[in-house]
């Protein structure tokens, strides 16, 4: 397939679509882009204080597109550090007057309710979080869901998609960045580390290298 040529679009009310629905791709997982900012490493000592999530669509060609974002800002759970260099690099200001944090469990709720939709909406069993440094972002938020006792998380318990692997072999690059610009985006380092723009960016480049692959696509969506 050339570049110029995009797979044929089924007729409305057809049976059979020319290329594989969500739920047949990723054993009925949907990939959803997580990206946290925090309040250090540590995921059992540092504080959730940004989450932001970006569901995987497809557009009528059945080829990956980002989906609509949701986010929520954290108040730091009681008990949890904050290191001041991490909010040095990040630029969050706790206390701004327009951050409307809200408690672990509400941010929670909020961010989850779009996943869930959109697990739905491609009739999938549930989400598989898709990050740049996967397991860092599943650490924290799977701490958070530990320590609100969260009962509906959409998230696989361990499995991921990882950007570093997959900007790695796609363009020898592995920071965000960098890898995100290899890949024909824009790159605005001044607006980096929030983790509404890391997500976008990050969901970006996993369609970018998902359809020049055709992973998960049907045989006749074969690779650019």
């Amino acid at each position: 397939m050339t570049q110029s040529e995009t797979p044929p679009v089924a007729e409305p009310g057809s049976e059979a679509l020319p290329w594989r629905r969500m739920a047949d791709r990723f054993r009925g997982y949907l990939p959803v882009v997580v990206d946290v900012e925090t309040g250090g490493f540590d995921w059992q000592k540092h504080a959730l204080l940004e989450l932001a999530v970006v569901p995987i669509d497809l557009d009528e060609h059945g080829r990956y597109i980002p989906g609509e974002v949701a986010s929520s800002h954290f108040i730091p759970a009681p008990g949890l550090a904050i290191d001041p260099k991490s909010l040095e690099i990040t630029g969050i200001v706790l206390d701004h007057p327009f951050r409307f944090a809200k408690p672990e469990k509400e941010g929670l709720d909020h961010v989850f309710a779009a996943v869930r939709a959109a697990v739905r909406k491609h009739n999938c069993q549930r989400a598989i979080l898709v990050g740049h440094n996967a397991h860092f972002d599943l650490n924290f938020l799977n701490a958070a869901v530990a320590r609100v006792q969260h009962k509906r998380n959409p998230f696989h318990p361990f499995s991921v998609f990882d950007t570093v692997t997959l900007g790695g072999v796609a363009y020898g690059q592995t920071v965000l960045a960098r890898a995100v610009q290899a890949a024909g985006f824009e790159w605005n380092g001044e607006e980096a580390h929030s983790a509404v723009y890391d997500a976008e960016k990050t969901a970006a480049l996993f369609c970018k290298v998902a359809n020049k692959w055709g992973i998960g696509m049907s045989s006749r969506a074969e690779p650019q």
